[in-house]
């Protein structure tokens, strides 16, 4: 070290005038270095570059002021010092104008701060080289200037590498507008490769660039102010810099050689020292350090130091409460899962529990067991087949999950499980009554069914389907049914659905596969004859995961679902004596195959009297008890209930019906509460209730008399009953007290209330706009008597049957004009209809009154009103001809006449569809005459007695007879 010095004082004599002394202060600081590197190692891994450029800063600094003390004793231990020459902080003795023009290196990431050391990597060889040739001609020494970030960047958001890579390639001006100004002098102690390492001294300020590549600057030597050792303002803050490091040490470990070693020479530190050493330990924000190293007032340089390290401590706070939150939850899991395994071991060693295959296997044996006699043997022997691998399988393995929840399905369905029928007819009938009115067409097809089963002894699978609008209670009829012959009951709906898979169940090497409907049915209901409904069937859909329709042939089928195949199971599964129902609105959408296996039984909807007994035995009564309203609170008279079925509800079904009578209940509920009406039981009431039953009055003697034969509580039964006996006399004295007032007793209080409950909110026709608005429908009927070239026809829809005016008048006339316009959004069989009709009344006219050339002379307008409304089907011919010859013969058609039926070009009258919804809508239209193809005259004679009261009904062959109904004698017609 001294051979070194004198070396270096030949070049600059004034800096070395103290070289003994230094040389000394390095030897006595030498022992240090070992254990001020181990520190540095084990702060490398925590804090990475922040932590290498500050390593030894706590020792080096004590050290330093413990070396100066004993520098004279230590000048004997050169040759020790010699092979130790680094230390944290050197006593400098050099003159500020000793360096006025130093290399520039830039630091990315922290700046370095007097008394600490930093290795940097150079990647400039050419800058490198530099510092080499420096170094070796005894000028070590180079200024370290942080680089600042470039424009437009956030500091607080961390990126790539990149910038690091930018700064490199950077030089000359380039490079010096990216240094801060305010750096340190920093002397090289040693370069091994690319890597030198600095060690600060002093700080400097930038005054101007000498050379370009490699950067050379000239700078000034910056000092600290002048500052009042006494000052109690700065003693404060650093009383209170020196206790936050003492906070620090209690939160965190990681700076325990730091402070220990800086509270033990605390004495020895100056104030700027100390506000260095804490900027440069702390972890705070590169830009924040660098505000410190520029700070040449210590007072500030003190309070910008106590910020960070209060932000250092608050951060080791938070590292100390989620460091205990991670070890409090990692040592709860392991306690729980070492006392768990040590249980399965207790419980092993004693017999208690086997593992979990075995436990598995037993499990499925015994479920197996009670079956065994009635469960096929190909599915048994799948079982065994299954059981033997689960044994042989790893549990953590996949294939051991796939087994299981195999083996699970196989071993939980009802194989040979039926539930006990009951095949009595009459018990049936009184459900199906009971739960439907009408539809006597449908109950006798499912007695029928009743009672085949019960004269064969078992009852055959088959497949019903009923097709009807919707509301008309298709669904309900099946749970009914299921209920008449006592089946379990399972509803599933195919509206919409896409998937193959939902039918027949996926393949078990499919992730999350589950097993088709069918099975699934099977292990709800727990037998193997249920009821399945399955409902919406004309709403199938079809994607790219097959044709549900298809699917559903082999489970409708009764001659292939004897052995139904789930692609899940893959195992066949008899459902002979599973009852099929199936719903559907329109059972044109039903694909043909599907539809040829099942028996169709129609619903047609409800006349407006079925509706009115509907409405008041079944919708009003349920509707009103899930309303909470007694019945002498509220009334809806049946006029109001015939005014909402005809100008509110006239579709087919009764949902909407439902809907309607359930606002006006909601609405009264409403009403009676605001009037300070209440049928909550209150808790007198209740008690008083639970006296007044049959056995209420006896309770203490049946307590005494059951707690009897046991000696050792017949005093507490005792006790108990007399406790009873009291309150209830109590309470009873309570009911006839008096009001100390003299104001008004609760008995009167009481009767006012009842009164104020009782009053009936009724519900009329008058007042039935108040409660739902206003009518929805007006009457179809728009004539009283037909003018000339109208007629009503009869119509047919999803949601029930409809009439339907055929209008017909004449645009204009002259010879050869005779022509045919149609409006009214007709469909493509509506207009062949209508070009036919015009040829067939052409022909007929020609028949009737020969001299009659209207049609030849005539343009005619035919119109069908409701534009909105598309309408089309083979059913309107007859109308539309009856419209043409009353516009052509100038005379109106029988007063309240409809008719219904297709012509062919000869004038016969070919049969329709939909005579029981026509019907109705005839009798909903109060018409008195109906004329119906012939073919169709079975049909009517099925319909009930009251569908058909009141009506005159003609069945036609040839529009001949059509004629001289609709156009009977003329006096008729003048008088009506």
């Amino acid at each position: 070290m001294l051979r070194a010095a004198a070396a270096a004082a030949a070049v600059f004599p004034s800096r070395f005038a103290a070289a003994p002394a230094v040389a000394a202060v390095e030897e006595v600081r030498s022992p240090l270095l070992r254990v001020l590197g181990a520190l540095r190692g084990g702060r490398v891994s925590t804090l990475g570059r922040r932590a290498r450029s500050c390593s030894n800063s706590a020792g080096s600094d004590s050290e330093a002021a413990a070396a100066e003390a004993k520098a004279e004793d230590a000048v004997a231990a050169e040759g020790e010092a010699d092979g130790k020459a680094s230390s944290a902080i050197v006593p400098t003795v050099l003159r500020p104008e000793d360096c006025l023009s130093v290399i520039a290196l830039p630091l990315p990431h922290r700046p370095l701060f007097p008394g600490f050391y930093m290795p940097i990597y150079v990647k400039d060889q050419k800058l490198l080289q530099a510092l080499v040739e420096n170094r070796k001609r005894s000028i070590p020494y180079a200024g370290a200037f942080l680089v600042k970030d470039e424009e437009g960047t956030d500091p607080n958001i961390v990126t790539s590498s990149d910038s690091d890579k930018s700064i490199d390639d950077l030089k000359g001006k380039e490079l010096l507008q990216r240094l801060n100004e305010v750096g340190t002098l920093a002397q090289i102690t040693s370069i091994q490769g690319d890597q030198v390492v600095l060690l600060g001294h002093r700080r400097l300020k930038i005054t101007e660039m000498v050379q370009e590549d490699p950067l050379t600057v000239k700078v000034d030597h910056l000092k600290e102010k002048p500052y009042d050792k006494d000052d109690d303002v700065i003693k404060a803050t650093s009383f209170e810099v020196i206790s936050t490091l003492r906070e620090v040490l209690k939160a965190s470990s990681l700076w325990k050689d730091h402070v220990q070693t800086y509270t033990q020479h605390m004495g020895d530190f100056n104030y700027p020292r100390l506000a260095d050493f804490g900027a440069a330990i702390s972890g705070a924000n590169k830009f924040l350090c660098q505000e410190v190293l520029e700070e040449l007032d210590v007072y500030k340089r003190l309070k910008l130091t106590l910020e960070l390290v209060k932000k250092e401590m608050e951060i080791s706070k938070l590292q100390q409460s989620i460091a205990k939150a991670i070890e409090e939850k990692i040592s709860g899991d392991q306690r729980r899962y070492l006392l768990n395994e040590q249980l399965k071991a207790i419980k092993k060693e004693l017999g208690l529990e086997t593992d979990d295959k075995t436990a598995l296997s037993a499990k499925f044996r015994e479920r197996i067991e009670a079956k065994k006699e009635k469960c096929p043997a190909h599915v048994l022997q799948v079982i065994e087949e299954e059981l033997t691998k689960l044994q042989l399988l790893e549990a953590s393995s996949s294939e051991f999950n796939v087994t299981r929840n195999y083996l699970d399905w196989l071993t939980v369905l009802p194989w040979g499980n039926y539930s006990d029928e009951n095949f009595d007819v009459h018990h049936a009938q009184q459900i199906l009554d009971e739960d439907h009115y009408g539809l006597s067409d449908v109950k006798e097809r499912i007695l029928e069914f009743i009672a085949v089963g019960k004269l064969r002894g078992t009852s055959q699978g088959k497949i019903i389907c009923l097709s009807g609008p919707p509301g008309v209670g298709k669904t309900s009829i099946g749970r009914s049914i299921a209920r008449a012959l006592n089946r379990k009951f399972y509803r599933f709906s195919v509206g919409g659905l896409a998937d193959v898979a939902e039918i027949k169940g996926h393949r078990r090497t499919y992730v999350g596969a589950m097993p088709g409907k069918m099975v699934q049915c099977l292990k709800s209901v727990g037998t193997a004859n249920p009821l399945v409904l399955i409902d919406e069937i004309d709403k199938l859909g079809r994607g790219h995961s097959g044709d549900p329709a298809s699917a559903l042939l082999e489970l409708l089928d009764p001659e292939q679902n004897v052995n139904f195949l789930d692609h899940y199971l893959d195992v066949p599964i008899d459902l002979s004596k599973v009852l099929f129902v199936c719903t559907a609105n329109v059972i044109e959408m039903i694909p043909n195959p599907l539809l040829d296996r099942m028996e169709i039984i129609a619903i047609a909807g409800y006349i407006t009297d079925e509706k009115m007994h509907i409405a008041r035995d079944y919708l009003e009564k349920n509707t009103r008890e899930a309303c909470g309203i007694k019945p002498e609170q509220a009334e809806v008279t049946d006029a109001a209930l015939l005014a909402l079925i005809e100008s509110y509800c006239r579709e087919a079904g009764v949902r909407n019906l439902q809907k309607q009578i359930e606002k006006i209940y909601r609405k009264i509920a409403l009403q009676l509460v605001r009037q300070g009406v209440s049928n909550e039981p209150t808790q007198e009431a209740a008690i008083v209730t639970a006296s007044e039953e049959p056995n209420g009055g006896d309770s203490a003697n049946k307590l005494k008399d059951e707690t009897m034969e046991d000696p050792a509580t017949e005093n507490a039964a005792m006790t108990n009953a007399d406790t009873a006996s009291k309150e209830a006399s109590e309470l009873d004295l309570l009911k006839r007290t008096v009001d100390h007032d003299g104001n008004k007793d609760m008995e009167g209080a009481k009767e006012e209330s009842a009164d104020k409950a009782v009053e009936k909110v009724v519900i009329d026709s008058s007042n039935l706009g108040d409660y739902v608005g206003k009518p929805v429908f007006q009457a179809e009927r728009i004539y009283e008597q037909t003018p000339v070239g109208v007629v009503m026809g009869l119509a047919w829809t999803a949601m029930g049957g409809s009439t339907l005016y055929i209008e017909t008048t004449k645009v204009e006339e002259g010879d050869g004009k005779g022509a045919l316009v149609l409006t009214g959004q007709l469909g493509d069989v509506m207009k062949e209809s209508a070009q036919i009709a015009h040829t067939v009344g052409r022909a007929i006219l020609l028949d009737k009154e020969p001299e009659n050339l209207f049609f030849a002379n005539s343009k005619v307008h035919l119109h069908v009103p409701a534009g909105s409304t598309p309408k089309d089907g083979p059913s309107a011919g007859c109308t539309m001809i009856t419209s043409m010859l009353s516009l052509a013969m100038g005379k109106p058609v029988k007063k309240d006449l409809a008719m219904t039926g297709e012509v062919t070009l000869t004038g016969r009258i070919l049969p329709i569809g939909g005579v029981k919804e026509k019907t109705i809508a005839a009798r909903r239209s109060a018409v008195k005459t109906i004329v119906f193809p012939a073919a169709n005259k079975r049909d009517f004679d099925e319909l009930a007695p009251n569908v058909k009261e009141g009506l005159e009904v003609h069945f036609v062959d040839t529009y001949n007879e059509i004629f001289d109904i609709a156009f009977q004698s003329e006096t008729q017609t003048e008088t009506s």
